[in-house]
């Protein structure tokens, strides 16, 4: 029923399985990937003829997570797999990326890619997994691919390279590095790193490299074992089509690519293809369509020779010049952060915005629930190329380009705790004419800096190019747009002036040498350094002042135990903080509390309403409070935020208070002196004793009572309310009657008391004591 064959090595201390014939064999090419016990299942389709008037290669990848994979089920209110996540987008670019150059020129039947994580050990990741089985499955289908490609994983650690790290390993180390290649060249690199010289860079490319060969050799021993029948693939010969085209417009190309300006030469290319267009206008539509493609061959062709023989490019610049550029800070009044970054005809508005923890992005994966406090987003309108087009949700493209820049910046960002702010960077490309992802991240660099995020260092990045040629070559600095379509690489290089934060290669041929991407390097260094300094005549360090619009972030520490304290019943307490304050409160599980508002005042009230519910009431201390109950015999006076008081009515003044309405009103401001707290922890407050205009403390001119009493004597009370005769005050006054005759007691009359012994016959210390204290009661 089934026929299987199977693939195992060790590789990077954990064996590596491909396995096929056992799953999904209608597809035409099915490998079952398994690293650790991380498991991807990839399938690969092709149509089996071209659609008509299609004049490219329809490649399409998808890597899709499934979340029983890791044991979980998914967020949210739905509860099954839906659209791409950004995670899953980047990781279908980066299987897309190395596969694509490998298909033959002229190959233009539709190819489907999917690639499905089916378990995963959060050790292992199932992106390098996902590559490896996706490159063994087109091996596999017959379908025209100069494969097999692998790919791995390199982290950088205390001068050792280690291959396919684990995430805690990558998290301590200096680097994460993903490779992609043949046996004999690099096809795609992409990583993020923290400063490191291009000599480790290179390091870690060929370590991976290298290091990827067993793969391939697996790959083919199972093709060997279970591959299909390759294609018989025709490829029309376009020779004398292409001759008669150069005949007729090459030198109206030639003198196109002469023109500086970009809107003039697409002008001056758009009369030469109208040329061709008449030219084959009597023809069947697919040979019209097919000249109109080789058009493109013969602009390649003026290009590339004009750079390899007389090292002239485009605009006229040599090979190592970058344009112009120009770098305004503060660009927008309101932001927190802005810049307006061109170089060239590549320009972009970056701008940056500073928040609190809740503005933190929320992204549910296969690891779980995390936070993340930097975004990066990177939009790219059709205006931006002079073009009519779709404008709505940000494509594959965009979300590539805009994780790119957040790799070069992420490293020279300050910890969390050194800056507790949530940060946001956003950058709409205006004009675009080659770069844009690399003018999006000096743009990001220096809106940073004027939003006063301290950044380690400035952060400048570049586009490198490649014409290769046999084994000519030439690598070209800060290429342009047709330099990008027209030549085989686009390799950006982003960084520090102590090393490199971000690397990303793409090629369009079927591999690089390791010479050819050692003068890569080192030519983006040096374009780097320009870069670097031109951005600093518009900004060359962290402002020391935020922008006034942006929220200010203090943090507190209170006990542990008060943190329930703050938040109050159902989180009462510190909504009413923010009802009240209009600043923002956040309190971590550590009782670290953060208060963030663009107004001081807001953050001062805030925290002095945290500590009155934190801290201890302090006897002696004078404290401003509000009225927030009146009874009878005083008033309750919230004087520490969470902590409220008792002001006697006979400590609201010095003179007679009859009525505490008569001297207060509800919600009433109120400064008070703490006379006492009990062990309960109630609260003895005073009126009198402070000057409620200036808050200074008054001497309490009240002579003391009688019996140590420390109050002063009260007023003549006047008779009792019944009318009773209380009998002379302690003082000699006379009270009056008693409220009544109280008689017997309800228990029955006790009779006449023992007769006790005078005092001075108490016993003496060790004696024995008196009969009427052992005795029997009566």
């Amino acid at each position: 029923m089934f026929n299987i064959h199977k693939q195992e090595i060790e590789w990077g201390g954990r064996k590596l399985t491909l396995e096929t014939g056992h799953i999904a064999r209608q597809a035409d090419g099915a490998v079952l990937a398994t690293y650790g016990e991380t498991v991807v299942l990839c399938a690969v389709t092709a149509a089996k003829s071209v659609k008509e008037g299609q004049d490219f290669f329809p490649l399409t990848v998808h890597y899709q997570e499934k979340y029983s994979a890791a044991g979980r089920i998914p967020g949210g209110f739905f509860k099954r797999e839906r659209g791409a996540t950004e995670h899953e987008t980047l990781t279908s670019r980066l299987i897309d990326r190395p596969l694509r150059p490998l298909f033959p020129e002229g190959f233009y039947n539709e190819v489907l890619v999917i690639a499905q994580v089916l378990s995963y050990d959060s050790e292992n990741e199932a992106d390098i997994v996902a590559l490896i089985a996706a490159s063994a499955a087109l091996t596999l289908s017959g379908v025209p691919f100069m494969g097999p490609v692998a790919a791995a994983r390199v982290a950088y650690q205390d001068g050792e390279y280690i291959l396919n790290p684990t995430k805690a390993q990558v998290k301590e180390g200096q680097l994460e590095l993903v490779y992609a290649g043949t046996s004999d060249a690099i096809l795609m690199v992409e990583s993020e790193a923290k400063e490191l010289s291009e000599e480790i860079m290179l390091g870690a490319v060929m370590h991976a490299h290298n290091h990827s060969k067993p793969v391939i050799d697996a790959i083919i021993r199972l093709a060997e074992a279970a591959a299909k029948e390759p294609w018989d693939l025709h490829i029309e010969d376009s020779t004398s089509t292409l001759a008669k085209i150069k005949d007729a417009v090459g030198d109206s190309i030639a003198d196109a690519y002469k023109i500086i300006a970009k809107a003039d030469r697409q002008s001056a290319l758009g009369k030469a293809k109208a040329t061709v267009k008449e030219m084959f206008a009597g023809t069947a539509p697919a040979e019209a369509l097919k000249a109109s493609k080789l058009v493109k061959k013969v602009e390649g062709a003026i290009v590339r020779n004009a750079i390899l023989k007389d090292g002239i490019r485009i605009d006229g610049r040599n090979t190592t010049t970058v344009r112009p550029i120009e770098a305004i800070v503060g660009f927008l009044p309101r932001t927190h952060g802005s810049a307006l970054f061109t170089r060239g005809e590549t320009q972009a508005i970056v701008t940056t915005t500073l928040g609190t923890a809740d503005a933190e992005q929320m992204i549910d994966g296969l690891d779980g629930l995390r936070y993340e406090r930097f975004m990066l987003h990177y939009n790219f309108p059709p205006y931006s190329v002079g073009e009519v087009g779709r404008f709505g949700a940000p494509s594959r493209r965009d979300i590539g380009h805009g994780k790119l820049a957040w790799r070069a910046v992420n490293g020279v960002l300050p910890t969390k705790e050194a800056f507790p702010y949530t940060i946001r960077v956003l950058s709409d490309i205006t004009e675009s004419n080659g770069s844009s992802s690399m003018a999006t991240v000096c743009g990001a660099s220096l809106a940073l800096m004027d939003a006063g995020v301290p950044l380690t260092r400035p952060v400048a990045g570049i586009a490198m190019g490649l014409i290769l040629e046999g084994k000519d070559f030439a690598v070209i600095s800060d290429i342009l747009g047709d330099e990008d379509h027209l030549g085989d690489m686009d390799f950006k290089v982003a960084g520090t002036s102590e090393g490199i934060t971000a690397l990303q290669m793409d090629i369009k041929v079927a591999g690089i040498t390791e010479e050819i991407m050692k003068v890569a390097l080192h030519q983006a260094k040096a374009g780097r350094e320009h870069i670097l300094g031109e951005m600093a005549k518009g900004l060359d360090h962290t402002r020391e002042e935020m922008s006034s619009h942006a929220p200010r972030i203090e943090t507190m520490q209170v006990p542990k135990d008060k943190i329930r304290d703050v938040i109050g019943t159902g989180g009462k307490v510190i909504r009413e903080i923010v009802a009240t304050t209009g600043a923002k409160v956040d309190i971590d599980d550590d009782g670290t509390v953060k208060i963030a508002s663009s107004d001081p005042e807001k953050i001062a009230a805030a925290r002095k309403w945290i500590e009155g519910i934190t801290m201890e009431a302090e006897v002696g201390k004078i404290y401003t409070g509000k009225v927030v109950s009146m009874v009878d015999f005083g008033a309750f006076v919230n004087f520490m935020g969470g902590k409220d008081g008792l002001v006697h009515i006979s400590e609201i003044k010095n003179e007679r208070v009859a009525n505490v309405k008569d001297a207060l009103t509800e919600g009433q401001q109120v400064k008070v002196k703490v006379l006492a707290v009990d062990e309960r922890g109630k609260v003895r407050l005073s009126m009198r004793l402070v000057d409620q205009e200036t808050g200074a403390e008054i001497a309490d001119t009240r002579p003391p009572r009688e019996g140590g009493d420390d109050r002063a004597p009260r007023s003549d009370r006047g008779p009792r309310r019944d009318g009773g005769d209380r009998g002379p005050r302690r003082d000699g006054g006379d009270r009056g009657p008693r409220r009544d005759d109280r008689g017997p007691r309800a228990e029955g009359d006790r009779g006449p008391r023992p007769e006790r012994a005078p005092r001075e016959d108490a016993p003496s210390e060790g004696g024995s004591l008196p009969d009427f204290l052992t005795g029997p009661r009566d």
